[in-house]
C-alpha cells in the first residue's frame, strides 16, 4: 500500500514538472545575439526582438518564430555571359548575404532561405550579365576583380534590398573563357600583345636614332669650332714666329749670330748617330773657319 502510495506521488509530481515546464516555455522565450524573435499572435506579426534576452509572450495566443542573422554563404551556379563585343564568358560567384529586415524577409519570402537564393542567384546573374555587357572582353579580362565586385554587388543589392535582405558582397571566382574559343583568344591577345611591343620597339629605335643625329650633328659642330680654334692658333703662331723672325733679321749682326746658331744646330744633327760622318763645307762657311780655327 505504501509502494502505492509512493508511486501515485512520483507521477503527480512529474505531471506538475511537465506541466509547469509547458507552461514556463509557452510564457518565457530567449533570444540569440545572432537570431531574430519574430511574435506572431494569430499568424499576424505583433513585434520582432533582436536584443539578447529572455522574453515573455502570451501563451497559446502568440507563437514565436526564429530568424537567423548570420552571414550566409551561396555558391552561384555558373552562367555564361555575352561582352560588349558578343565575345562569350563563363562566370563562377559567389555570395554572401544576411538578413536585415525580418518582417519584409517574413512578408515577401515567408521567411524561406530557398526562396531567398532563388532572388539573389537572379538578381547577381542580371547584374554580372549587366557589368559584362557594357564591357569587352578585352576590358573585361583587364579589370581588377574589386572593380567587377563593386559594381555586381551594388546593382544586385538595390534589386534585393525589398526582400529584407542585404547582399554584403557578390565575389566573381573564376571569369573564363569557354572550352571551344580560349585558345583562339588567347592567340590572338598573343598577338596583339606582340604587335603592341613591336611599336614600342619601332619608337624606341626612332627615338634612339633621332637622339644619335643630333649627338652627331653636335660633335660635328664641336669639331668644326674645334678645328676653327686650332686653325686661328696656328695662324697666330705662325704670325709670332714670323716677327720672331723678322726681329731676328733687322739687322746684319742679328742676322749673322742668327745664321751661326743654325749653322751649329745643323753641324750637331749632322754628327749625330754612329759610324763615321762626312761633312762637306764650303771653304769661306763660317763654320769651317771655327773648326779650323780661321779668324
Amino acid at each position: 500500500m505504501k509502494k502505492n502510495k509512493s508511486l501515485t506521488l512520483l507521477i503527480v509530481i512529474a505531471v506538475l514538472v511537465l506541466l509547469a515546464s509547458s507552461v514556463v516555455s509557452s510564457v518565457f522565450y530567449t533570444v540569440k545575439p545572432n537570431e531574430y524573435a519574430v511574435v506572431r499572435q494569430f499568424g499576424k506579426i505583433v513585434s520582432i526582438n533582436d536584443t539578447p534576452g529572455l522574453k515573455i509572450k502570451i501563451p497559446v495566443i502568440q507563437t514565436v518564430e526564429k530568424i537567423s542573422k548570420e552571414i550566409i554563404l551561396y555558391d552561384i551556379p555558373e552562367s555564361d555571359v555575352i561582352t560588349k563585343d558578343k565575345k562569350s564568358m563563363v562566370v563562377d560567384s559567389y555570395v554572401l548575404w544576411h538578413v536585415t529586415d525580418s518582417s519584409a524577409y517574413i512578408r515577401s519570402l515567408n521567411a524561406v532561405r530557398g526562396r531567398a537564393e532563388e532572388r539573389i542567384d537572379a538578381a547577381v546573374y542580371n547584374a554580372i550579365k549587366n557589368t559584362i555587357s557594357s564591357m569587352n572582353q578585352e576590358e573585361v579580362i583587364a579589370a581588377r576583380g574589386d572593380v567587377l565586385t563593386s559594381k555586381i554587388t551594388a546593382e544586385a543589392g538595390s534589386e534585393i534590398t525589398a526582400y529584407g535582405i542585404e547582399i554584403v558582397t557578390a565575389q566573381i571566382k573564376t571569369l573564363s573563357l569557354p572550352s571551344d574559343n580560349q585558345n583562339a583568344v588567347y592567340e590572338r591577345m598573343i598577338s596583339e600583345r606582340q604587335n603592341i611591343a613591336a611599336g614600342y620597339i619601332a619608337s624606341g629605335n626612332a627615338e634612339a636614332q633621332k637622339i644619335k643625329n643630333e649627338t652627331d650633328k653636335q660633335v660635328e659642330l664641336m669639331l668644326a669650332e674645334a678645328n676653327k680654334e686650332a686653325a686661328i692658333k696656328i695662324a697666330e703662331g705662325e704670325e709670332e714666329y714670323m716677327k720672331i723672325l723678322k726681329d731676328a733679321y733687322n739687322s746684319e749682326e742679328k742676322a749673322a749670330f742668327y745664321e751661326y746658331i743654325r749653322g751649329l744646330d745643323a753641324l750637331r744633327v749632322s754628327l749625330t748617330g754612329s759610324g763615321k760622318k762626312t761633312i762637306i763645307l764650303d771653304k769661306d762657311n763660317e763654320l769651317v773657319k771655327i773648326l779650323t780655327g780661321q779668324e
